[in-house]
């Protein structure tokens, strides 16, 4: 297969062609009139040609509109693309192929796929590109935006399943908890399935990222489970921390002189009101400490 890169083809300003064609017409009607008045044919000859070289060249005329490009083709041959906008003068013969060069937007539909762990989840994405190679992308594959959408799905399956939707581990990557590498590794992944034909990506980012309906209520009690755990966990530490710098101050002002035994039953009161998630109502000693 050739694979074809985008050159740019040859071209005259717009202006100065239809300067010529003006002069090839006024050369045609100063011809038929000169042959009118002297009542002459022989310069039929002349007249035939040039008529025919003038109905050829008006056909070169091409305007090219901002960020597009005219892709030209002559007798089957890629011979250029036409990208500066303005008004030009090409190879009559040559056919021409209009291509956008502006932004266009993949919005992918939900897709569902299994993530690292095996959890279905539902995942769509947004994927903006463009068009940087004229000629690849008409001539390297049968329909480039088709291409672009197919190529562009499976990068979104293939990134949903290197992740798992949620990280047990926060120093592991998850899909849900780094949205910034996530969409990083899909440009990338993208990027690289399309550059082979002119495209180049400029943003991708996740739409819509769930777990699938029939995990969806019990993987919510994961989480939930998980949070509470993770709470609890840091309540704990904070009351361990607190319960620790009321010995250490009890000590060092000496407020009172406990044991081991005290000391324990002190730090398990301490705990059950810190940590209880219920009110916790204080007994009154009235007397002694040892009592």
């Amino acid at each position: 297969m050739q694979n074809l890169t985008e050159i740019t083809a040859k071209r005259m300003s717009g202006y100065a062609a239809l300067f010529v064609a003006l002069v090839l017409l006024a050369a045609n009607a100063w011809l038929v009139y000169f042959m009118a008045m002297n009542k002459e044919v022989v310069y039929l000859w002349a007249e035939i040609p040039l008529f025919i070289v003038s109905v050829i060249f008006m056909f070169g005329f091409i305007i090219v509109q901002p960020n597009e490009a005219k892709v030209l083709v002559l007798f089957g041959k890629y011979i250029g693309s036409v990208r500066e906008d303005g008004f030009w003068w090409v190879n009559p013969f040559a056919i021409e192929q209009h291509i956008s060069l502006r932004i266009r937007n993949f919005n992918s539909e939900k897709i569902k796929v299994n993530d690292l762990h095996g959890n279905p989840i539902e995942i769509a994405a947004v994927v903006a590109w463009r068009v940087v190679d004229s000629a690849k992308a008409l001539f390297d594959v049968e329909n480039f935006e088709e291409f672009v959408a197919i190529q562009s799905e499976t990068a979104i399956r293939g990134l949903a399943s290197s992740y798992p939707y949620d990280a047990q581990d926060e120093e592991r990557s998850s899909l849900r908890g780094n949205p910034q590498e996530i969409v990083e590794h899909l440009k990338r992944e993208v990027q690289s399935r399309l550059e082979v034909v002119g495209v180049e990506v400029t943003e991708s980012r996740i739409s819509h990222l769930a777990y699938a309906q029939e995990i969806a209520q019990t993987m919510l009690r994961r989480q939930q489970a998980q949070a509470i755990i993770a709470a609890r966990r840091k309540i704990v530490e904070g009351a361990v921390g607190m319960v620790e710098d009321a010995l250490r101050l009890l000590s060092e002002h000496n407020i009172v002189e406990l044991d081991e035994a005290k000391k324990a039953t002190m730090v398990n009161n301490l705990m059950v009101a810190l940590v209880s998630e219920s009110e916790v109502q204080p007994i009154i000693n009235t007397g002694t400490l040892y009592q």
